[in-house]
């Protein structure tokens, strides 16, 4: 999962390990493969003689990467092979999630669930009888982004993590444990969280925040949907 050490990364090569059906395997990949409320990246494949789209990219049962494509696969198991993302899309989703996470460092509630979209994202927060403010998170959220503070990651193991339990800031999504290395994304000193997604370098290349609807999503949900201009 080269994306994990480098977002920004927008071509590499690779080796097919396995093809089942209109999926492939990798030995290494820059696609993120669609979890935490962020999309699967597309893109394509290539060899000498083929161009393959990659629609979408998931994990299997196994927690394999796997690419899926839009027509007849025309490789080789052991084939090398080029990738390559759709770079605009992965940097929107990128500046989203980034803008997720400030999102819960002005909102001092457990998240419940959340979704990252080109051009609208949003995050449900357990919250009952408190009231969010839509101007106040505004301007507040976009204080930050001009402190161009920077966006750096940190690596602990589980037994660290349990003893941080504080945290993990999602209710509905648990961090991975399958290497007992986890990833923590760390926004200068106002976030700190578990996070495998993709996210910017600096909090200025997010661009201006806009919160849009404050939705009611029964007793103990507020949904809070955010747009980025550009």
């Amino acid at each position: 999962m080269l994306f994990l050490d480098n977002s920004y990364l927008k071509e590499f090569e690779c080796k097919i390990v396995n093809i089942n059906n209109n999926q492939i395997v990798l030995n290494q990949t820059i696609f993120y493969a669609k979890s935490g409320g962020q999309p699967g990246d597309t893109g394509t494949l290539s060899n000498k003689e083929y161009d393959i789209n990659i629609i979408d990219t998931s994990y299997d049962v196994e927690k394999n990467i796997v690419h899926i494509t839009e027509n007849d696969i025309n490789f080789d198991i052991n084939e090398k092979v080029k990738g390559k993302i759709n770079w605009k899309t992965r940097y929107k989703h990128m500046r989203m999630h980034s803008a997720l996470h400030l999102l819960c460092s002005v909102i001092p509630f457990e998240v419940t669930g959340g979704q990252i979209g080109f051009d609208k994202s949003r995050l449900d927060f357990n919250i009952q009888d408190s009231k969010i403010d839509k101007e106040e998170i505004e301007h507040k959220i976009n204080q930050i982004v001009k402190q161009d503070l920077e966006i750096s990651y940190q690596w602990i193991t589980n037994e660290e993590l349990d003893k941080q339990s504080k945290l993990v800031r999602t209710m509905s999504v648990k961090p991975p444990r399958k290497t007992n290395r986890i990833r923590l994304v760390k926004i200068g000193n106002v976030d700190l969280q578990p996070c495998g997604g993709t996210h910017v370098k600096s909090t200025k290349e997010i661009g201006e925040i806009k919160i849009g609807k404050i939705e009611n999503k029964g007793k103990m949900n507020r949904r809070v949907n955010l747009s980025i201009n550009g």
